[in-house]
């Protein structure tokens, strides 16, 4: 029922799209107060929605200093002027605080155009993600506010009496003590008609299209980091267990389907955690070693596939590497000649980011670059693929419009630079739950992906059909 609606959304604006003039905030004028930080702060009421329709507690949105019990404002403009007869709030946490609105019609001037009415209900969201969360901002993660029991996002939808024509700034007014729990808000929208404006997932009508991805059934295994040789013959797959994640191994038999279940022993060289990141045609990258903060190790590890067998080549060093998250993600060129990894650092847009280094002469990679605001959100990037033209990336977010906590989303490099991507695509609802889905992996000589999916509390390794015609772009 929550597809059909959705499609029905989608469909709804699509068609509606030349009637409707939407513009969303672009600037701050002036506001009542910032927590400061790449996370939570006040730049992030700006722009289309991050936080929706999945809802619930984000980086991505405003986090005001009373937001518990406490009144704030804030003044929002706009790129052009617009006639106005709709403001749109969304408060993806605790929604229903917005007491008043006034917009500036480029007097300079606030005139009071909307006001909350007694018994006045908000727009409501059914969430996607679990409300068990704690907040955080800025790279050490400073716990904010313990998430409360109900997080009852919704889209404030204020009709004007009367349209107000050349509308260049809007004025937003919360009284948070009218409910209970922490709130944030995530943008805010104005239009030129009574249609609501609708927070809609970017993907595709091809996305939507696929069949709905199948759960892979593995023995005696909860699975992590899928990956797939380049003959599409082999299946990686790590184990989790208490004791220590081991590699796995599984050959595609006669008819297609996986067996002839192996353990790795010569890639479980890691004391508790052991995973493929890439594989080339005589090359694997294997994650999970013991490193020492402050040098240029970095946990990760080359081995050269001979004869089916796998020797330890050399350790993955990076000048002045440095990582605040607890994990990390890599990812190498078929040729070696770019690293990429999802990392936490100083150049970090909120959380984990997706950044890539140059191979140097002597083998080793160089700084470590930050890959830019587009593909880079407050929240955490990570767990990519990039694809054999290297031009495609699959990875995986929480901070960008999406089906559940973490999405798997599609980027296209669009120079040399590796610093600017393509705004990034959804899979759709197909691949998507509304819980995590990460760790995609595309075996490109079958056409198939894989990824790891949140059910019921546990893995599951699933697949679907993807054309590459669907994926990788020709130019």
């Amino acid at each position: 029922m929550r597809k059909i609606l959705f499609l029905y959304s989608f469909l709804l604006v699509f068609y509606s799209a030349n009637a409707q003039q939407v513009q969303w905030a672009n600037k701050l004028i002036k506001f009542s107060s910032d927590l400061g930080g790449k996370q939570h702060g006040i730049k992030r009421i700006l722009g289309k929605p991050d936080a929706f329709p999945q809802g619930g507690s984000s980086p991505n949105a405003w986090t005001p200093k009373n937001a518990l019990d406490g009144y704030e404002w804030v003044q929002v403009g706009f790129e052009k002027p617009q006639t106005v007869k709709q403001v749109a709030v969304f408060e993806n946490l605790n929604a229903g605080c917005v007491v008043s609105i006034s917009v500036d019609d480029g007097s300079g001037k606030y005139k009071r155009v909307w006001s909350r009415r007694p018994n006045y209900k908000t727009v409501m969201f059914k969430a996607t993600i679990p409300a068990d969360r704690n907040y955080y901002f800025k790279r050490k993660r400073r716990k904010i506010q313990e998430s409360p029991d109900v997080i009852n996002p919704g889209v404030e939808y204020a009709i004007l009496d009367e349209a107000v024509s050349g509308v260049v700034a809007v004025r937003v007014e919360f009284n948070f003590a009218l409910l209970p729990g922490q709130k944030e808000v995530d943008a805010i929208g104005i239009s030129d008609t009574e249609t609501p404006i609708q927070p809609t997932v970017n993907t595709t009508a091809a996305f939507e299209s696929l069949s709905t991805a199948k759960t892979l059934q593995l023995p005696d295994i909860v699975p992590t980091s899928p990956s797939v040789s380049c003959d599409g013959l082999k299946l990686f797959v790590t184990g989790i267990s208490e004791v220590k994640n081991e590699i796995f191994s599984f050959t595609r038999n006669t008819s297609g389907q996986w067996a002839n279940k192996q353990l790795e022993s010569s890639l479980n060289t890691g004391e508790r955690y052991n995973h493929v990141k890439s594989i080339g045609t005589h090359y694997l990258l294997k994650g999970g070693n013991r490193y020492t903060k402050g040098t240029t190790e970095t946990g990760f590890e080359l081995f050269v596939i001979n004869n089916g067998n796998y020797e330890a080549l050399e350790p993955v060093k990076v000048t002045a590497y440095n990582n605040y998250d607890e994990t990390a993600e890599a990812f190498l060129t078929a040729d070696r000649k770019i690293l990429i990894m999802g990392i936490e650092t100083d150049f970090s847009q909120g959380a984990s980011d997706l950044y890539f280094a140059q191979q140097k002469e002597d083998g080793n990679y160089g700084l470590l670059q930050n890959m830019g605001k587009v593909i880079n959100s407050a929240a955490d990037e990570g767990m990519c693929q990039l694809l054999s033209d290297n031009k495609t990336m699959l990875f995986s977010s929480d901070g960008f419009s999406a089906f559940g906590s973490y999405d798997i989303f599609v980027s296209y490099r669009l120079d040399e630079t590796w610093k600017n991507w393509s705004e990034p695509i959804n899979l759709g609802s197909k691949v998507n739950t509304t819980d995590f889905d990460g760790l995609p992996f595309y075996d490109e000589k079958n056409e198939v992906l894989y990824f790891i999916s949140s059910e019921n509390e546990t893995n599951v390794l699933k697949y679907v059909s993807v054309p590459k015609a669907n994926l990788m772009k020709t130019n």
